[in-house]
């Protein structure tokens, strides 16, 4: 069999782009569309979506064993560009997931402003940034490594997508569960304040 000219690539190539912007889209139009009926945490839906792909591809490629590359690779793209809309969203634009250029670019850039006179304030401020941005990078190259361990190595091949998933849905209920316990805890303390004036 023939390997396909460049020519031939050039409709998969627009795809796989497409599947990306529609994966941003998608996740930008949820987020904007439950953001204002307020009825639930507006970035769950698109992170149970982003688990379901990981898991459907895991589980139909067990199952029938003859999941096509390209279906693979446009529902993967459509994946990344999920995760990378609800967090650039719920970051204000500070962190794009997939994008490590854009990443040690800003890191550089901060990493100059430090080099000059500023107040306390903006470089307290520049070094919290620089730390989140040290994190992001290092957790990309470690999920990396984890994954080519988990996929060679290991030889789990795309059930080590159900490891995503499931570190996805656990930051979920992670999520959740800090929120109820800071909520309980505030009013907890308001109570307590509360009988305190009483008595």
């Amino acid at each position: 069999m023939c390997p396909i000219s460049n020519s031939g690539k050039a409709p998969y190539n627009f795809l796989y782009i497409f599947s990306f912007l529609f994966g941003s889209f998608t996740s930008a139009f949820l987020l904007e569309k439950f953001n204002e009926t307020k009825k639930l945490n507006v970035f769950a839906l698109p992170t149970f979506m982003e688990s379901l792909i990981l898991i459907s591809i895991a589980l139909l490629n067990n199952v029938t064993g003859l999941l096509n590359p390209d279906l693979v690779v446009c529902m993967l793209l459509f994946s990344m560009g999920l995760q990378n809309s609800y967090v650039t969203k719920i970051s204000n634009a500070v962190v794009r997931t997939t994008h490590l250029t854009g990443l040690f670019t800003d890191l550089g850039i901060e990493l100059s402003q430090l080099l000059f006179l500023i107040t306390k304030l903006k470089r307290n401020s520049i070094k919290a940034t620089i730390k989140l941005r040290v994190y992001i990078i290092g957790f990309f190259f470690l999920g990396g490594l984890a994954g080519g361990f988990f996929f060679s190595t290991m030889n789990l091949k795309l059930n080590t997508l159900l490891i995503g998933a499931a570190i996805l849905l656990l930051s979920l209920f992670y999520d959740d569960f800090r929120f109820w316990y800071l909520t309980s805890k505030r009013r907890h303390e308001k109570k307590t304040a509360l009988s305190k004036r009483a008595s």
